[in-house]
């Protein structure tokens, strides 16, 4: 429940505290003393749209604080955790809304700021609020066919929740369906031409790296001849003619140094590690004379192979540059081509999936919808005959409520009928949807009568916002009918936490706690400087009632029957 509220500078109220406990409370006040500012304090609280205006002149901001009983388990304290509030030990959850006089608002809930959003959301738990525009929007097929399903109770809402889901999914399946269906003649386009690729790759069996291998061969056998005559030319330089008597090679050139400084370098041993390192020289020299030797000996021309080479590098290059230029992106889109089209396979199969998938959605659909109609049929006549009973304790006796079904053809979001509700205002009047024909003051009644079998219903079970604050809830009401909607809410207030902004005496005396909005002015000007909010009992209690029967506070007639409201609310309950 929502245990305090502060307000400060905002409107007329420059500083308020509004206590509020569980049952019934009643606030009342003069025209023009800060009721409205009260409930406009809340609503910023539950993250509804900040008014700059709103904002006490001369003020830079307003500030709202609130002090709410959450239960740790409940929907609302797991949502406000999600945001990064944290809850009191004793389970209190503190929310601040702030609205600057420049235009700007911010929230912060449990110590942490949120976006106004995750107020709203949070509140969408914890508070009902009824007030004109929602009378409006009771208006509302979807509204009315809320209020039937909450009535219907847990097992219906469970079936609904399931009919839901299966919607969502034939919906989700159909698309899929459509997009394979609609797309299968261009899948099996591009499953052909990859199909193409893959086989000209198989076919040509590229390995990797092997354009470089063949690369590298071709070079070698395209200049054949040339390698061969540069091998022999290396070799004679080295080695010189196999009859020459002199030192025309480069080996006989070493050798004849070697032996020259051999037969002096005893004396110097520096001229010894030279002799030593032209003997190194010389073994390599002939080595590599050796190694020409062979090289010029395994060179041979292969036209045929050469040939062959060119017509597999061909074939190879314009594979690669089918498939992004080399041969390795060949690999890598053959890979990738394979598992595409193991996907574009599949989907005759993945087809056939959805529709047999498909099918038993929709048989979930036509059983679950059949099992809400039942059930909705049945609490149609319960919910009609609970509120046109409720309508006639608040002095609209001949009023009837009828909860009409309406189908709707195919199976519609919600089910295979909407859901209207009609009021016959009054004997031998015709019934209307309540859009049509019914006051704001009925509009009051029908809804109060609404939240009253809601909460008291024994089969409904479903989860209520554990406050509902009203709001000119008696517009249009007066004398018997005002007593009994007093009686409804202090009924309704033993199932939940009630708050009524009333002006009407006979509602306010059955309050279990009442709150008085007072002004006060500057002296001897007409102008409201401040709002108060004060609790009254006792003899100020009746005094207030009073004011509210007659005008004045001390008129002994008045006292008297604001002392026997009172009593009567409190023998009446």
């Amino acid at each position: 429940m929502i245990e305090e509220i502060r307000i400060e500078d905002l409107g007329v109220i420059g500083s308020a505290t509004v206590p509020l406990g569980p049952g019934l409370t009643a606030i009342t006040g003069e025209t023009g003393a800060g009721k409205t500012m009260v409930l406009t304090g809340l609503s910023l609280l539950l993250g509804r749209k900040a008014d700059p205006g709103t904002v006490r002149a001369g003020s830079p901001q307003a500030t709202v604080e609130g002090r709410f009983v959450v239960d740790p388990a409940s929907p609302a304290a797991t949502r406000a955790e999600e945001a990064g509030a944290v809850l009191d030990e004793d389970g209190t959850l503190l929310a601040v809304r702030t609205v600057a006089a420049a235009g700007r608002s911010r929230a912060h809930l449990g110590g942490r700021g949120v976006p106004q959003a995750v107020l709203a959301q949070v509140a969408e738990e914890l508070v009902t609020v009824h007030g004109q525009a929602d009378q409006a929007r009771l208006r509302s097929p979807s509204r009315q066919r809320l209020a039937l399903d909450t009535f219907a109770g847990p097992e219906h809402l469970e079936v609904l929740a399931s009919y839901r889901a299966a919607w969502s999914e034939r919906g989700d399946l159909e698309a899929e369906l459509d997009d394979l269906v609609t797309h299968a003649r261009d899948r099996a386009r591009e499953a052909e031409l990859l199909r193409l690729g893959l086989a000209e790759v198989e076919r040509i069996a590229p390995q990797p790296g092997e354009d470089e291998t063949l690369a590298a061969e071709s070079s070698r056998l395209g200049h054949a001849e040339d390698l061969r005559t540069a091998a022999l030319t290396a070799q004679l330089a080295l080695a010189g003619p196999e009859d020459a008597t002199g030192l025309e090679g480069a080996v006989a050139a070493v050798e004849h140094a070697r032996r020259t400084l051999d037969q002096v370098a005893e004396h110097d041993e520096a001229l010894g590690a030279l002799v030593g390192r032209l003997a190194e020289v010389g073994y390599l020299v002939n080595d590599v004379t050796v190694e020409l030797g062979a090289y010029a000996d395994g060179v041979q021309s292969d036209p045929a192979r050469l040939e062959a080479l060119h017509a597999r590098r061909a074939e190879l290059t314009t594979l690669a540059r089918s498939h992004g230029g080399t041969l390795a992106d060949v690999m890598v889109w053959a890979d990738e081509a394979g598992h595409q089209l193991l996907d574009l396979d599949r989907g005759e199969d993945r087809t056939a999936e959805v529709r047999d998938r498909l099918a038993a959605v929709e048989a979930t659909l036509e059983a679950d919808g059949h099992r809400l109609s039942a059930a909705r049929a049945e609490a149609a006549d319960r919910l009609a005959t609970a509120v046109t009973e409720e309508l006639a304790g608040l002095a609209m006796a001949a009023a009837r409520l009828e909860v009409v079904l309406e189908p709707v053809g195919a199976l519609g979001a919600w089910g295979a009928e909407e859901v209207s509700m009609r009021l016959a205002a009054h004997a031998g009047a015709p019934s209307r949807p309540l859009g049509q024909g019914a006051s704001g003051g009925e509009l009051s009644r029908v809804m109060l009568a609404l939240e009253v079998a809601l909460a008291t219903a024994p089969t409904s079970g479903a989860a209520r916002p554990p406050t509902f604050v009203f709001d000119e809830v008696d517009a249009g009401v007066g004398g018997r009918a005002a007593v009994e909607v007093g009686r409804r809410l202090a009924e309704l207030g033993r199932e939940a936490q009630v708050v009524v902004v009333t002006h009407l005496p006979q509602v306010a005396a059955f309050a279990d706690q009442h709150l008085v909005v007072t002004k006060s002015q500057d002296a001897g000007a007409d102008v409201v400087t401040a709002s108060d909010v004060r609790l009254v009992e006792g003899e100020q209690r009746v005094a207030e009632l009073a004011r509210m029967l007659s005008g004045q506070e001390d008129s002994t007639s008045a006292l008297e029957h604001a002392a026997e409201l009172l009593e009567r609310s409190v023998v009446g309950r």
